[in-house]
């Protein structure tokens, strides 16, 4: 961003704050993900599986362990 042949630092920073958020945010966990785990550690009787401050990618891969667990012991 420049202003007049100088760069606006006030608005550099603010899209590099816009940007941290974003990314910040693509990262964390959705809402689905997460009553889906919450559901889904509970029905295993693995409480400590569901954490709020998991990521995306984390989420996913507890969720499909999960779900394998489930559908195994469902299989007996």
């Amino acid at each position: 961003m420049q202003v007049q042949g100088k760069y606006d630092a006030k608005a550099f920073r603010d899209a590099k704050a816009f940007r941290d958020a974003k990314v910040f945010l693509s990262e964390q966990m959705t809402r689905a993900q997460g009553l889906k785990l919450k559901r889904l550690s509970e029905e295993a009787y693995q409480p400590a599986q569901y954490d709020r401050a998991l990521s995306f990618s984390e989420a996913a891969r507890r969720i499909q362990v999960l779900e394998a667990e489930i559908e195994l012991a469902n299989s007996f």
